[in-house]
């Protein structure tokens, strides 16, 4: 049923996101450092770092925002690819690649509805840590050259003082800041995880009518997640950048995509399109793998059958 559909990708996103928070800030903030003041070096350089700056939750700031709108979005997502799936393969027929593709597709286009809000609000408290970082090297080096007072350290802004300053300066189109370059990484990722979990996933059932057992589930989310993970991280990278709302010092700022695409690839080279892309496949892997498991576990099947028994 949709609502049983609804919670378990709830659940499933839910418990993905808390397991794998901190290696997805690393993957935000070394996406985002350019060739001026390079903070960190590697995932385990930047949490090293956080940790010492920020203490360990400093690793889960902006984990609050994707803990509340992953719900929605994973629903709809693992929600709309069933549909789609369901509608495309009415003639009783097995899917083939194509409308699987075509299912992936939909799937995608309908959960930027609540991904495109989440990540703007998320890469700014994300990345707070690292300008915050940048500045205070500047400032050191200023002071041991001019002897001048340290600047005093700056608020930073909670998701709700955001969201209000989004909305009072740019209505809601503020908040869908990079809209275009989420379509542009959700749809091919979506096109690529969706037939390639449902095949692997195929290959454990002893039973076309049986459920897989939960490890191939896992395994299945795992290896089609980073699959496409890695597929789409130039497209993760244009994206992170589009919809930081602060720059680090000497760091270039964009107009768009096309503009965003050159300057990378004129001032970084092609290889900064795949910074960060082990980390998004170490963020994307167990959270599709968790979050497969729970969906095909069906834990909400389990509530919803539980309630009228303890009801009686």
């Amino acid at each position: 049923s949709l609502p049983a559909k609804l919670i378990n990708g709830g659940i499933a996103g839910l418990i993905g996101v808390t397991c794998v928070f901190p290696i997805d800030l690393a993957k935000t903030r070394l996406q985002n450092q350019q060739n001026g003041q390079r903070m960190y070096t590697s995932l385990s350089d930047c949490l090293i770092k956080t940790i010492r700056s920020e203490g360990y939750f400093g690793m889960y700031r902006g984990a609050a925002v994707n803990l509340t709108l992953v719900t929605p979005e994973k629903a709809i997502k693992l929600a709309a690819n069933d549909f789609f799936r369901h509608h495309l393969s009415k003639d009783g027929k097995k899917l083939t690649l194509l409308k699987e593709m075509l299912a992936g597709c939909g799937a995608g286009t309908c959960q930027v509805i609540v991904t495109t809000p989440m990540e703007m609000l998320k890469i700014q408290l994300q990345d707070a840590g690292r300008i915050e970082a940048q500045r205070k090297l500047m400032a050191a080096q200023a002071q041991i050259s001019s002897s001048s007072p340290e600047p005093a350290a700056e608020r930073r802004p909670t998701a709700t003082q955001i969201t209000r300053e989004l909305l009072r300066s740019k209505g809601i189109a503020g908040l869908y800041k990079g809209l275009g370059a989420t379509l542009l990484r959700d749809v091919p990722f979506s096109i690529v995880y969706f037939p390639l979990f449902a095949n692997l996933n195929k290959l454990g059932q002893k039973d076309p009518n049986v459920k897989a057992p939960f490890y191939v589930s896992f395994l299945s989310g795992c290896v089609a997640g980073s699959t496409a993970a890695v597929a789409v991280n130039p497209c993760d990278v244009i994206k992170t950048r589009l919809q930081s709302l602060q720059r680090g010092v000497n760091e270039d700022t964009y107009s768009g995509i096309l503009d965003c695409t050159k300057k990378i690839w004129q001032k970084e080279g092609p290889t900064a399109f795949f910074k960060g892309a082990y980390c998004r496949a170490l963020v994307i892997a167990p959270l599709f793998g968790i979050a497969q498991v729970v969906y095909f576990v069906g834990i909400a099947e389990f509530l919803l059958d539980m309630l009228p028994k303890r009801q009686a």
